[in-house]
């Protein structure tokens, strides 16, 4: 279990690094081709989001490595659950329908809360 959990785990971890990463640091301009919904939202939201991104994924590894408060993985976990049922929520009232993605990480991120609780 525990090997099966640092492997979902860390890809979940790394995709959000990413993600987070360019809405924190990237313009809209940019960040349009990739994510057609950011035109709807504020820009302090975006980067908002994106910093959400980031430390969620610091609690998927950093507590379960150094043993610090481990019960923030699975939070960690269910933050990101929740976080892609309101992002297709999102992608379905637009014109985007795109969400496969979305399905692929919130089933992930189920993953990780029931691995991370079975620790």
């Amino acid at each position: 279990m525990n090997i099966a959990y640092w492997i979902v785990a860390g890809l979940l971890a790394l995709f959000y690094c990413y993600a987070g990463t360019l809405k924190v640091v990237r313009s809209r301009d940019q960040l349009r081709p990739m994510m057609a919904w950011v035109d709807r939202i504020p820009l302090p939201a975006l980067r908002a989001l994106g910093t959400v991104e980031i430390l969620g994924a610091v609690g998927l590894v950093l507590p379960p490595l150094t043993g610090i408060a481990p019960a923030l993985a699975p939070a960690a976990a269910i933050g990101f659950v929740l976080l892609q049922a309101g992002a297709i929520a999102v992608h379905l009232t637009d014109e985007d329908r795109r969400i496969v993605l979305n399905i692929g990480l919130l089933a992930t991120a189920a993953v990780t809360v029931w691995l991370a609780i079975r620790r």
